[in-house]
């Protein structure tokens, strides 16, 4: 799989662009502030329909504009997809499937798919659970496309319970009226079958992606490992429920979360919020018996970062092809032994799109096309 175009309408500096690609490793080299990372930030957003920097698509539109539009033309094995998003911030995004009109814009993901290793990657380790959950969700979507329709669920049944808990504690009469509290039993409902689905998903793609990060750590720190794993890297999902016994089973799950959400009844109208949920949990990533967060120096937290991207690459991989592997402006942030796992992997890969301030931050043996990127322009080096 690979990107062959891309054009670009009012995203971010650009007020237009397009920029043919081929497979093998494409280099954007350019000072920084020119809009190197805005032509991978598009592609990416194309497969995942998030952006790595910004929670809001607000900053992807270009200044003045009302909307901005993406293009890729993907190429993969003898097919071709073109897939163009519009982005229009306060409204609903639209999508275009070979040129046909799509009814949700998520019916495109799993066309392309990509794998993005940025700077901004270290807060997976050392920053708040919301980062790590995004992580798990954005691979999780990738890898099965089905559940983006899951996750829009159980955060529809999210907002609307948290709206109602809150109009619910601040009634006089019994914690609220009858009325109301039918109603949040309806909630309640939604919310752990969406929540189920969503917990299982999670579940499941952390035992899948737990060995890789194991072995990725251990290739890109080179640690020695000890008899009782103290340097060993290991993936935890932690969640707000007991998890049931009985392994990854949906209706055990529902059940769980609809027995914590009783349990919890009383502090969520207190404080007007869901307390329990998918949405409350995190993925505790270790050294041994330590938390990573807090306890691993700065090499060992880009060790354990890469070891992440480089598992979902994994992942992405055995399901088939190989997604487009981003590396944003990330080699100038590596040691030369990180350097050179990351470089194995690039060799590898069919197609590779790298951002770097200067070329000698990019091993030369590694690059295919150059790109030379100032002031919005991209001319073909």
């Amino acid at each position: 799989m690979h990107v062959s175009q891309l054009s670009l309408t009012d995203f971010r500096s650009y007020e237009s662009a397009d920029i043919d690609l081929a497979a093998g490793v494409s280099a954007f080299i350019g000072p920084n502030g020119q809009g190197k990372t805005n032509l991978v930030e598009a592609i990416d957003y194309v497969a995942t329909h998030s952006s790595h920097r910004v929670a809001t698509d607000q900053p992807l539109v270009r200044a003045g504009a009302a909307r901005s539009i993406v293009r890729t033309t993907v190429l993969r094995a003898d097919r071709q997809a073109v897939i163009e998003l519009e982005i229009n911030p306060g409204g609903a995004n639209r999508a275009r499937l070979n040129r046909g009109a799509v009814v949700r814009t998520r019916e495109v993901l799993g066309v392309l798919r990509t794998v993005m290793f940025s700077p901004h990657d270290l807060e997976l380790v050392k920053g708040d659970p919301g980062g790590r959950r995004r992580f798990l969700d954005a691979l999780l979507v990738q890898r099965l496309p089905r559940f983006a329709a899951v996750r829009s669920d159980y955060d529809r049944a999210l907002r609307q319970r948290n709206s109602l808990l809150k109009s619910a504690g601040g009634r006089a009469v019994g914690r609220g009226s009858e009325a109301a509290m039918a109603t949040l039993d309806v909630w309640d409902a939604q919310l752990a079958r969406a929540g189920a689905e969503l917990l299982a998903g999670r579940l499941e793609l952390v035992a899948d992606l737990a060995p890789h990060v194991t072995s990725n750590y251990a290739d890109v720190a080179q640690a020695t490992p000890r008899a009782d794993g103290g340097n060993e890297a290991a993936l935890a999902y932690t969640a707000v429920i007991p998890l049931p016994r009985a392994g990854v089973d949906r209706t055990a799950l529902a059940d769980a979360l609809l027995a914590e959400m009783a349990r919890m009844r009383t502090a969520e109208l207190d404080r007007g919020v869901s307390l329990v949920g998918p949405h409350r949990d995190d993925l505790l990533l270790t050294l041994g018996a330590m938390p990573a967060r807090g306890y691993a120096s700065h090499g060992e937290s880009w060790s354990f970062a890469l070891a992440l991207r480089l598992a979902a690459f994994e992942l992405l991989r055995a399901d088939g092809d190989d997604p487009v592997l981003i590396l944003d402006d990330v080699f100038a942030e590596l040691d030369d032994l990180r350097r050179d796992r990351l470089a194995s992997v690039v060799a590898k890969t069919e197609q590779v799109l790298v951002t770097a301030a200067v070329a000698a931050d990019v091993p030369a043996d590694l690059v295919t096309h150059h790109y030379a990127v100032r002031e919005g322009l991209v001319s073909r080096g």
